[in-house]
């Protein structure tokens, strides 16, 4: 995203997708990044800069400026710092996980299903009978892909039948006969 005033206004060098060259810090993520404006904000708060100053500098709305500046002067700049992400928490611990982890690992057969493939289904009862907990079908993907690393994976469709030496035959022999014409 762009703001009119560039980020070099609040101190920082904006970098969305990778780290500034010859610089080993990481890029700065999105809250990161607005926590630093907030940070500059408070710091020019300090130095007497007004509102609309400091909005242009940092490239927020002047409400946004006000708001800090409001929490500001009741002595609670600590609460302009980022928070943690507040929300559910997660059904199953890092314990419960690697104990899942382990138990996928074994394959589906080893869990009494006829063939070696894993389905949300698959996984969520595999889930409930190593941890007592019994998640969605939503959950459980969240876990395979989040929390596992385990990406979608599908099985290649082919026939029984298929014979890859008369396959090879027909191209090399055939195939060349029709493609001339008769």
């Amino acid at each position: 995203m762009w703001w009119p005033c560039g980020w070099e206004a609040v101190g920082v060098a904006y970098q969305p997708s990778r780290s500034v060259a010859g610089s080993s810090l990481p890029p700065l993520s999105r809250p990161q990044l607005a926590e630093a404006r907030c940070v500059r904000a408070v710091e020019l708060f300090g130095d007497g800069v007004s509102n609309a100053e400091i909005a242009r500098a940092v490239g927020v709305c002047a409400e946004s400026v006000r708001r800090w500046r409001r929490v500001w002067e009741q002595g609670a700049a600590s609460a302009l710092r980022r928070r943690a992400a507040t929300g559910r928490p997660p059904k199953l611990d890092d314990a419960q996980v690697e104990a899942v982890r382990a138990a996928l690992e074994q394959g589906a057969q080893a869990h009494d299903f006829e063939a070696d493939l894993w389905t949300l289904e698959r996984v969520g009862v595999v889930v409930t009978r190593t941890t007592d907990v019994v998640l969605s079908r939503a959950s459980v993907w969240r876990l395979l892909t989040g929390r596992l690393g385990w990406s979608l994976q599908r099985p290649e469709r082919r026939a029984v039948e298929r014979d890859e030496s008369e396959i090879a035959r027909w191209i090399a022999h055939e195939w060349p006969r029709i493609k001339r014409g008769p």
